[in-house]
């Protein structure tokens, strides 16, 4: 039997934009047909887009949706692509009425598209249920296998969470590979979960696994391509570059294992920052913004947000806007102004005194309201330059600020996307010393001065005040968030841990108390495996307080 080629066409997709998917699905067709593939592979619902939510539901979009992969069959033959079996996700109906709806049940879909038809079709069998997924209020579940053969060889289909759950693969058992639509979300360290849950997969099965992924961003998720292939045996083949579109081509000879290219893979700090500019680059571009606008302080949070944004739409659609206070340091408008020169931003002083001093004459505002009004009078300048030039204002808050609640609403927590949302204090030092190297070893000047890395932070809103006057040092405080957020520990075990008392009352009082102002926040793209909004969903109006020990004990 002669080599069978696979294409896995890992694309950038946008929700319900069926006709501009429709256009990628052909183009990688023609390109997997030029490379000689027998069979290309695009990733999870790439027709509809995903996650698609409660788009779903409606019976408007469950018929274009139908209709569209009809005539995308028709289309891939009129090109001279009817031999190629392309297989695609897509939205799919099983019948119903939904409840609650008059529309159809549906269903999170694989079709087989050639000779000009819908030549196959799986339905997705277990709705993930979990962290950011809602599939199982949504969808409807297959129940069924799908095997088509390509090239003289037998194919198996399953979608995403179905290789994560046992049953659905060991039930291809004997086919000749086993082909994997995902929409796997990124997460720091995932890479390597995949690729070990698969590898177990293809061992159970007995069959090379071929797993194509999503790329780009689609509001808070970052989907990071990286599509690979691994042997029945479970060794890694073949695999794709991460956050880049790309077409992986994976080679099933007649003997032996299969083969492919062996992208690099990026090391922790550079996934969590391409991440970061993918998911930014992606909600920009999806929803007609061409530049973005921040506040600058010189600090090192808006110092890291103007470097991802140069970096995802291009330095001169960035503008820059310092907006001093008379608590401003010199140094701070220098670093900001450096960086701006650093990155080509359009840089712009927009002084705050006169309009403070407006609201001062009118209210009697001091302590926390007179810091306050600072940020909000600065807010309220960048969503004027938004409504005034059409730019897409940034929040330049880190995870750290938003789990304690160190922002304020409607002031430093304005805007329309936050890109360093799900990044906490520690990595975004971090974040900034892995860019400029990267500079450096390019060649080129680093975006971020050092003096922005290096200063203690502050947000200078009253005089010689410090970050570390109202919180603790970063490095304690992001170990107890983590303990606290992302591993739902309470007031014992983080005691138990070692933690300093006072420490551990200060930040669950100051977590649990500024929920309401998460709930506001905007979006930003999740990177950690817990991030605040669709991962983690707690009430607003709560009674619970987390027991000390002495209570518990009684």
């Amino acid at each position: 039997m002669a080599a069978t080629r696979i294409a896995l066409a890992q694309i950038d997709t946008r929700v319900g934009d069926l006709d501009g998917n429709a256009r990628k699905v052909l183009d990688q067709a023609r390109r997997a047909a030029e490379a000689g593939a027998d069979v290309v592979v695009l990733g999870e619902m790439t027709l509809a887009g995903y996650p698609i939510e409660d788009l779903a539901l409606r019976g408007s979009f469950q018929r274009a949706a139908a209709e569209r992969a009809t005539r995308l069959a028709t289309e891939l033959d009129a090109a001279g692509l009817g031999g190629l079996a392309v297989v695609v996700g897509t939205l799919g109906t099983v019948g119903g009425p939904h409840p609650g709806s008059t529309a159809p049940r549906p269903s999170n879909r694989a079709l087989v598209l050639r000779g000009g038809r819908v030549e196959a079709s799986y339905d997705k069998r277990h709705l993930p249920n979990y962290g950011v997924f809602d599939e199982f209020r949504i969808f409807a579940p297959g129940s069924t296998t799908t095997v088509f053969e390509a090239a003289g060889r037998r194919f198996g289909l399953v979608v995403c969470e179905d290789v994560w759950v046992d049953g659905p693969v060991s039930e291809l058992a004997g086919v000749d590979a086993i082909l994997v639509l995902n929409g796997s979300p990124f997460e720091a360290g995932k890479s390597a979960v995949r690729r070990e849950l698969v590898a177990r997969r293809a061992r159970e099965a007995g069959a090379p696994v071929c797993y194509v992924n999503l790329v780009g961003g689609q509001d808070d998720l970052v989907f990071d391509g990286a599509s690979f292939a691994v042997a029945a045996d479970g060794e890694l083949v073949a695999r794709a570059p991460a956050f880049v579109e790309h077409l992986l081509l994976v080679d099933l000879p007649e003997d032996g294992p299969p083969r492919g290219e062996i992208a690099p893979e990026p090391g922790l700090e550079a996934s969590i920052y391409r991440a970061c500019v993918a998911g930014l680059a992606g909600y920009a571009s999806k929803n007609g913004f061409r530049s973005v606008a921040l506040g600058l302080s010189g600090g090192i949070d808006s110092a890291l947000v103007a470097a991802m944004a140069a970096d995802a739409l291009g330095g001169e659609h960035v503008v820059g806007v310092a907006m001093p206070s008379r608590f401003s340091s010199q140094h701070s408008l220098d670093d900001a102004e450096d960086l701006a020169r650093r990155i080509g931003a359009d840089y712009r002083v927009v002084p705050i005194d006169p309009m403070v001093t407006a609201f001062e004459s009118q209210l009697p505002l001091e302590g926390v309201a007179g810091e306050n009004i600072q940020a909000r009078v600065r807010g309220m300048i960048l969503m004027s330059l938004s409504n005034l030039e059409g730019h897409l204002v940034l929040a330049t808050g880190n995870k750290s600020e938003l789990a304690v609640g160190y922002s304020t609403i409607y002031g430093d927590a304005v805007g329309g996307y936050a890109p360093i949302k799900d990044v906490d204090k520690s990595r975004v030092w971090a974040l900034a010393r892995w860019r400029n190297e990267l500079a450096l070893e390019a060649g080129e000047i680093p975006p971020i001065p050092e003096s922005s890395i290096t200063k203690p932070p502050s947000a200078e809103l009253s005089p010689g005040q410090r970050d570390s006057d109202s919180l603790p040092p970063y490095d304690v405080l992001d170990e107890v968030l983590a303990a606290y957020v992302e591993h739902a520990e309470g007031r014992a075990e983080l005691l138990a841990r070692g933690f300093d008392p006072a420490v551990v009352e200060q930040v669950v009082r100051l977590v649990d108390r500024a929920e309401w102002k998460r709930r506001q926040y905007p979006l930003g793209p999740k990177v950690s495996a817990l991030a605040f909004g669709r991962d983690r969903r707690l009430p607003v109006t709560s009674a619970w307080r987390e027991p000390d020990t002495e209570e518990q004990e009684r």
